[in-house]
């Protein structure tokens, strides 16, 4: 089932202290003041995530369907857009997770870990 623009909004806002703003007329996710996704970029149906190089290509070799570099420096850099009716929850998930980690500072990495650790075992 394809996710919406609306389940990728409440996913990446689950994450640990992000918020939505805006950025070049398109919503955006933020961590510490950063961007580490985006939705309706490069057009409606799609979102962006900020990974890095390696990650990215992971994620295209593993479902190149869903995942693809965004056009010039910055998918060079990692920037990686979605393509939300081939996406599926999980996949959306992951990536978003990855994108929150490799923005935010590391103390809030850390401290996310250990909380989520700790619920596993409760």
């Amino acid at each position: 089932m394809p996710v919406t623009p609306a389940e990728f909004r409440r996913i990446a806002l689950r994450l640990p202290e992000a918020v939505e703003s805006t950025h070049q007329d398109h919503p955006d996710f933020r961590v510490g003041g950063k961007v580490f996704a985006t939705l309706g970029y490069p057009e409606k149906g799609y979102g962006m995530v900020k990974l890095p190089p390696k990650e990215q290509v992971f994620l295209i070799e593993a479902e190149p369907h869903i995942f693809a570099p965004a056009k010039g420096a910055w998918g060079v850099r990692g920037a990686t857009t979605v393509r939300l009716r081939s996406a599926n929850k999980a996949s959306l998930r992951r990536a978003l997770a990855l994108a929150w980690r490799n923005i935010a500072p590391k103390p809030r990495c850390a401290i996310a870990l250990i909380r989520r650790k700790h619920r596993n075992t409760l």
